[in-house]
């Protein structure tokens, strides 16, 4: 008699991860839909031959949505959204394996972590400083033109005084903080000023023989990349030099208010009632105004 066994499978395997931990670093500029881990870095085997299910999670708060896998049988993980340094620096991902859909009651789970850290890449231009962040995670920082003046037919040997400040530029991309250097670039083709490549002090070459303004433009590059550079504008106004302090015409100005005038109502003259009190004052540099 012969007898014939037949073993039935059970499931009583979980799915097997090669390795339950790995960690990457992934660029700021990766592009979107890249492989940031690969399908056989992530797939789990199951000793029941059952197919695998897979599931990713997010641990990090304000992460999700960043990576994914490419489907429900394929764990292969892509960045989903473009990754911004300043937003987060790290991300730690959850894998779940499962031997059944998730929908199963009768299913064995194995999951493993991935930590990605991001690294900051240089993705940003330069930043004249003082700057204002127009927006909320402050990535976007405009800034203001500079002003100053010079004396018309004098020669200045120390850098000019600009306001807000003197001429500065960072690299925004902090944690790679490259060399900046500066150039005039326009607004100035009598070559009257130079500005210093490595500090931005401006200077002057040689005098300025006629009144009226200057408006340089002056560029802040990257020495690594002159891709990466901003430029600003730079008022120089060319003014008469002033030897003499302005002075009050008359040393005491006496004058009539009556009482329950309206504000904004005109004080006169004392001893002439029909004429609005005028207080002047002159200067001898400018003899005409």
């Amino acid at each position: 008699l012969d007898i014939i066994v037949t073993i039935l499978n059970v499931n009583d395997n979980s799915p097997e991860f090669k390795q339950t931990n790995i960690t990457k670093v992934v660029p700021e500029d990766t592009k979107v839909d890249e492989t940031i881990v690969a399908r056989e870095d992530l797939s789990a085997s199951d000793a029941d031959l059952d197919t695998v299910f897979y599931e990713l999670a997010a641990v990090v708060p304000g992460t999700d949505g960043y990576f994914a896998i490419k489907g429900v049988n394929n764990p292969e993980i892509y960045l989903q959204k473009t990754l911004d340094y300043e937003k987060f620096k790290m991300a730690t991902l959850v894998l779940y394996a499962r031997d059944r859909p998730t929908s199963d009651t009768d299913t064995n789970t194995a999951s493993m972590t991935i930590n990605i850290f991001i690294e900051q890449a240089d993705t940003r231009s330069p930043w004249f400083l003082p700057c204002t962040f127009i927006n909320t995670d402050s990535s976007i920082c405009i800034s203001s033109p500079y002003t100053g003046r010079v004396n018309i037919s004098e020669m200045s040997t120390e850098p000019l005084i600009l306001e807000p400040g003197p001429i500065h530029a960072i690299d925004p991309d902090y944690v790679l903080n490259e060399k900046i250097v500066y150039s005039i670039v326009g607004g100035d083709p009598d070559k009257v000023f130079s500005v210093n490549a490595d500090t931005g002090n401006l200077t002057m070459n040689k005098v300025a023989t006629s009144p009226g303004s200057y408006v340089l433009q002056v560029m802040a590059t990257q020495v690594n990349n002159i891709q990466r550079y901003s430029v600003v504008s730079v008022e120089i106004k060319v003014i008469n030099k002033s030897d003499n302090p302005p002075y009050f015409e008359k040393r005491i100005y006496n004058g009539t208010a009556f009482v329950g005038l309206a504000p904004r109502s005109f004080v006169f003259q004392a001893g002439d009632p029909s004429t609005p009190l005028m207080i002047t004052a002159a200067d001898d540099d400018f003899p005409n105004v």
